[in-house]
């Protein structure tokens, strides 16, 4: 036990009022008491306020620089991330553009399609025009500030802050014009959602959606069994609707679970979907991952606070996982619904060989009934392991949703304790802002009539400059009007010089079909028309077409034979080889060439 946890105790002597007296009445002018200075006392006071107000600033700014620190990191993150998803989205964005392009060259003829063409073309204008009205002058605007801070720079004139007032006064009049504009453009945005929603348009549905409905419908195969037992088939029937309508009855306590959290949600279907978008563009390897997207989901939801996005998050992973729980549900269903027509339809094969066996062989009948009956307990028995199975899992969920509840309600009750200390604090916090606010709110007040004053003259002076910068733009547009005019003038003059040329090198010969389809002159001299035959005297009595002593002569063929004959080597298997590879001397036509050894 310590010394200072011992109780205060307070003795009595007899000494003690004999000095009481004695002090009564030497009075305040005893040697045992001096008198207090205050102004040193003061002084102190006043030094220890200047040393804590140093280390109350000196706390401050490291708190600032702590925040601007985890600001910028937090950034950086934020930036690491959307580079990643930019990246995502624009291959993304590339694949369905090629793909929408070759559909659409694939499929030219349709008219629907050539009206997206059409629609694509008033789009591009719309954007350029945009470009032209909106984006061109604040760029001029830009380059003209640029020009002017640069003479401001240079020169040293007292006009300067003057001219500098009027730069940010000019700027803001552009950033309200530019507001008004992108009110507007997401005016015309919401319209054309609302009227994508009106017409129908919407999203793929999950492929686990359209399996709820095959849950009262009886397969095909089961359907086209062809069973010589009708007792047997029903009986697979009947278990098989059983079945379906366990699996549907647990179904529907997903749905109405999932309904119940729905109905929970406190978000619209916009801030959800912005909600959904977040969440699903931070990876859940990411370090610190809730705390990037609750970060980005204060920025993009202002009107939110972080409480409400905080229970919002419980209720969605309790939508997340309750969904996850159906799909899980889903496959289930379908994996025991293969197993049971399969296990169907190798009872019903072994049914139908075993009626077969009955048909051929009279003897064999008992025990064909006996396997039927051993069927039917196999059918029996799996039918009582998958109602088991299906109690284990059910049990084993409403186990964990009893933990669940059992840990919310843990964390609500710490959650209220620390919600009524904060509420404290805060009252007392805005009760000291209170004051201040009135202080600011004055002189804002006066602020606020100073700065209409001056934005009145400064309106006066802007219609000036609008009109200014109106008359420049007719002046240019008149100038590129001129431009073209030229332009279309010279087109003119060079296509009249091209005519003149084509002119002059044109075809002067006229048509004359009868001279065409005429004989020419050699023609007729060679049938002798038009010419006096000369009387021969030597002439040979018939006009031989064949080929003379020289042209025989020249053809190698005949020379390389001839050699070989001389040497005497014109049997040999050289000359049997040589022969049929020698060339003659000019080459046979094609319309000359034999093709009856090719046979």
């Amino acid at each position: 036990m310590n010394r200072g946890d011992l109780p205060f105790i307070t003795t009595r002597r007899t000494n003690d009022f004999d000095s009481l007296k004695v002090r009564l009445k030497n009075g305040l002018s005893c040697s045992k008491y001096k008198p207090i200075d205050y102004q040193q006392l003061y002084a102190i006071t006043e030094t220890k306020k200047l040393a804590s107000a140093s280390i109350q600033l000196k706390i401050k700014q490291t708190e600032q620089t702590s925040k601007i620190s985890k600001e910028q990191r937090l950034i950086k993150q934020h930036k690491k991330v959307w580079w990643q998803e930019h990246q995502r989205l624009h291959e993304i964005r590339c694949k369905t553009e090629s793909e929408i392009r070759n559909f659409l060259e694939e499929n030219t003829e349709n008219a629907f399609l050539f009206n997206f063409e059409d629609f694509e073309l008033v789009l591009s204008e719309e954007w350029n025009k945009y470009l032209q009205n909106v984006l061109e002058p604040v760029y001029q605007l830009k380059e003209d500030l640029k020009c002017k801070s640069e003479l401001l720079v240079d020169t040293s004139n007292p006009s300067s802050t003057e001219n500098a007032h009027k730069m940010i006064e000019e700027v803001e009049l552009v950033k309200k014009q530019l507001k008004t504009i992108f009110r507007r453009l997401t005016y015309e945005q919401i319209l054309l959602e609302q009227e994508l929603a009106d017409s129908g348009i919407q999203a793929l549905t999950h492929p686990s959606e359209e399996k709820i409905d095959q849950f009262h419908e009886l397969p095909l195969e089961l359907q086209a069994l062809r069973c010589p037992y009708p007792d047997l088939k029903s009986a697979v029937l009947k278990e098989f609707l059983k079945f379906t309508k366990e699996y549907w009855k647990k179904l529907e306590n997903i749905e109405q679970h999932l309904k119940a959290i729905q109905r929970n949600f406190e978000l619209n279907e916009e801030d959800q979907w912005i909600y959904q978008t977040i969440v699903e563009q931070y990876p859940k390897d990411i370090h610190g991952r809730r705390a990037l997207y609750l970060d980005m989901l204060q920025k993009y939801l202002p009107h939110k606070s972080r409480h409400d996005l905080v229970t919002h998050e419980k209720y969605w992973n309790q939508y997340c996982l309750t969904r996850e729980q159906k799909k899980i549900f889903l496959s289930n269903w379908t994996k025991d619904k293969k197993d049971f027509i399969q296990k169907a339809i190798t009872t019903i094969e072994e049914a139908c060989t075993a009626f077969e066996m009955e048909a051929i062989l009279a003897y064999d009948r008992k025990k064909q009934l006996e396997l039927c009956a051993v069927l039917k307990e196999k059918v029996l028995q799996w039918r009582a392991h998958q109602e088991e199975e299906a109690n284990l899992k059910y049990n084993i969920i409403i186990r964990r949703r009893e933990k669940e509840k059992k840990e919310d309600k843990l964390r609500k009750e710490k959650e209220m304790l620390q919600r009524e200390e904060e509420k404290k604090k805060i009252k007392e916090f805005w009760t000291k802002k209170e004051q201040k606010w009135q202080e600011i709110e004055k002189r804002d007040l006066q602020r606020l009539d100073h700065v209409r004053k001056i934005m009145a003259e400064q309106a006066i002076k802007d219609q000036e400059r609008v009109k200014f910068r109106q008359e420049l733009l007719e002046k240019r547009w008149m100038e590129k009007k001129e431009m073209a005019i030229k332009e279309t003038k010279e087109q003119e003059e060079r296509e009249k010089r091209l005519e003149a040329l084509r002119k002059q090198v044109s075809i002067v010969a006229q048509v004359d079909h009868v001279r065409m389809m005429a004989d020419t002159l050699a023609s007729k001299a060679r049938m002798g028309i038009g010419t006096e035959e000369e009387f021969v005297l030597q002439k040979p009595l018939f006009k031989l077409n064949t080929y003379t002593e020289p042209q025989i002569i020249s053809d190698p063929r005949l020379r390389i034979e001839l050699a070989l004959r001389e040497a005497g080597l014109h049997r040999t298997l050289y000359a049997k080889e040589i022969l049929p590879k020698i060339n003659p001397y000019k080459l046979p036509r094609r319309d000359m060439a034999s093709t009856v050894f090719q046979i």
